[in-house]
């Protein structure tokens, strides 16, 4: 995939480790509007938004979007945890509730970037 101008490059898929989680594109208040999880080689991009109450943002520091074991993503408010690889709730209060997706794009060199249509 090219880049266009309505691509956003976030990072390189060498800046994430497995398990790994990285906070993009600051909000007013200073908190990430998604993030990026490597996990089982692949990428995936989530909106930093909890399903369960009024969308509230989910790391508990920055880049702090998994659970300890870095098997779940997890939101640090509510306790939910959801699958890094389709963002369902498998525990918590918003059980069965999903994530919102971004999708994220892996170009030939390996820049990792989203489009801004998918953001807005």
């Amino acid at each position: 995939m090219m880049l266009t101008e309505n691509d956003v490059v976030l990072c390189h898929v060498d800046d994430l480790k497995e398990g790994d989680t990285k906070g993009f594109l600051e909000n007013e208040a200073g908190q990430d509007l998604l993030f990026v999880v490597k996990f089982n080689d692949e990428f995936y991009g989530w909106r930093n938004a909890c399903p369960h109450v009024n969308n509230a943002p989910m790391a508990w520091r920055k880049d702090a979007y998994m659970d300890a074991k870095k098997q779940h993503v997890a939101c640090h408010a509510h306790g939910a945890l959801f699958e890094p690889g389709s963002g369902l709730c498998i525990q918590g209060p918003c059980l069965g509730k999903t994530l919102e997706k971004v999708p994220v794009y892996v170009n030939s060199i390996g820049m990792v970037s989203i489009l801004l249509t998918d953001i807005n």
